[in-house]
């Protein structure tokens, strides 16, 4: 399968170690989750490859090196629950980084998302969004936040997921090409 330019599958070794050892049937939870944060992690290094950066220099106690400061900020966005499990270990390593929350849940008789939380701010205050889900499995609830997202006014959104379903993947990707989609594995 040829993948769009925005659609990045994470081909890092530690990255597919880690998932080999989360899709094991007998992992246990407390492991689930520690591969969870630290998929996440790694994910995220890659999604944000592409930040801007400023020069500045630093005053060391060896004299001046010149270094660099991103220019943008970040908010994390997880889709309420399981992306839950992604925000603590991306924020770790990025404190400075705004977290929101965004609930939907499966209407069952017409199967399209419901917003039920939303804790966005009036409007944006950050120039990137990542979207947490673990899970790009049709792609209405991705899809459904990222129109959130745009309707709120955020100008830069990426969707950072651990296993994404070819399905889910396109769903998303037809629905806004802008969006650059970051897994682990699609599947």
């Amino acid at each position: 399968m040829t993948l769009p330019d925005t659609v990045h599958v994470s081909s890092h070794p530690l990255i597919q170690h880690k998932l080999s050892i989360l899709r094991e049937k007998k992992v246990e939870p407390k492991k689930f989750r520690e591969l969870i944060r630290e998929i996440a992690i790694l994910l995220a290094y890659e999604a944000t490859a592409d930040l801007g950066l400023t020069a500045v220099d630093v005053e060391t106690p060896m004299g001046t090196a010149h270094c660099k400061h991103l220019t943008e900020t970040i908010g994390l966005v997880p889709i309420l629950r399981a992306g839950l499990g992604m925000v603590e270990g991306i924020w770790d390593m990025m404190p400075g980084a705004e977290v929101w929350h965004i609930g939907l849940f499966r209407d069952e008789r017409t199967l399209r998302p419901v917003e039920y939380y939303n804790k966005l701010p009036v409007a944006p205050t950050v120039q990137v969004c990542l979207i947490l889900d673990p899970m790009l499995a049709t792609g209405g609830s991705a899809v459904a936040t990222v129109d959130i997202l745009k309707k709120w006014g955020a100008q830069r959104i990426k969707f950072v997921g651990i296993i994404g379903a070819p399905e889910g993947m396109m769903r998303l990707h037809e629905a806004h090409p802008d969006v650059e989609i970051h897994l682990a594995a699609l599947d």
